[in-house]
Formats: C-alpha cells, structure tokens, sequence
C-alpha cells in the first residue's frame, strides 16, 4: 500500500464520531480483503495527518480495534491486521454492511429524502464523488 494512499474517508460533520467511522472502514477494508492477516495499517500520525484528525482519535480507534481482536500492536512497529477467528461468508459480510447503511437510510428519509433521491447519493458515493449529487427532481428553489 502507498504511503500517501488515503484509505481512511472520515466526515466531522456526521452523526458518527469520527473514532467510529475508522473503526467501521477498518472491519470494511477488511472484509474487502485489502487488507490481510499481517498486513501493517498506516501509522497513528499518517493517518491523523491525512485525514485530518486529532492522532487521538484514530489512536482510540486503533485501541478498540485492538481489544476486539482485530489487530496486533507490536512495539516500533506498525499496527498488524490479526488472522480472523472465523471467515467471514459474503452474507455474512452482507448482513454487516446491511447493519452499517440501515440507520443512514432511516436518517435519509427522516430528513426527507425520498428512495431515489438515496439511491442516487449511494451511487455517487459508490462512484467516489466528493459531493451530492444535485437531484433531478429537485426544483432551482428546493437547492
């Protein structure tokens, strides 16, 4: 992995603290395989510098991860991803995933987006836009 690559896409301004949202993409570049058992996850200041944090809050973050068994301290050496009690099946790591969008949905519709307007933001998030989409639906005085 590229020193400079930045894996970590942590967003102040949402309800989830920003401890949680690393922990959430750390078990999901897991789950995805980019990283393996072994592999070292970019240091506390890198990321904190990358991403724009307090190295407080991603060194919480790696604390829990490393409580719950996911990854290893090694003293002068950089945080390693732990061999996986069990492998994760693809509905397994479905129903995880499923877990982690369910309450961004309900927040959605609570803020009354309707389903296509969700779809279309999903899909721009899929497609590594930055931004919203502006919706099609939407009138010039709704934006």
């Amino acid at each position: 992995m590229p020193p400079e690559c930045p894996l970590f896409d942590l967003t102040p301004k949402s309800d989830l603290p920003l401890y949680r949202q690393l922990i959430n993409q750390v078990y999901a570049l897991i789950a995805s395989g980019h990283f393996q058992p072994g592999d070292p996850l970019p240091s506390v200041r890198q990321v904190a510098r990358l991403a724009d944090v307090n190295p407080m809050t991603v060194s919480k973050a790696y604390a829990r991860l490393e409580a719950d068994g996911v990854l290893q301290r090694v003293r002068g050496q950089a945080m390693r991803v732990l061999e996986p009690t069990s492998k994760a099946t693809f509905s397994q790591r479905q129903e995880r995933f499923f877990q982690l969008i369910r309450p961004a949905i309900h927040q959605g519709k609570q803020l009354g987006l309707n389903d296509e307007q969700l779809i279309e933001i999903v899909q721009s998030v899929i497609q590594g836009q930055s931004v919203p989409p502006k919706s099609l639906g939407e009138s010039e005085t709704e934006r």
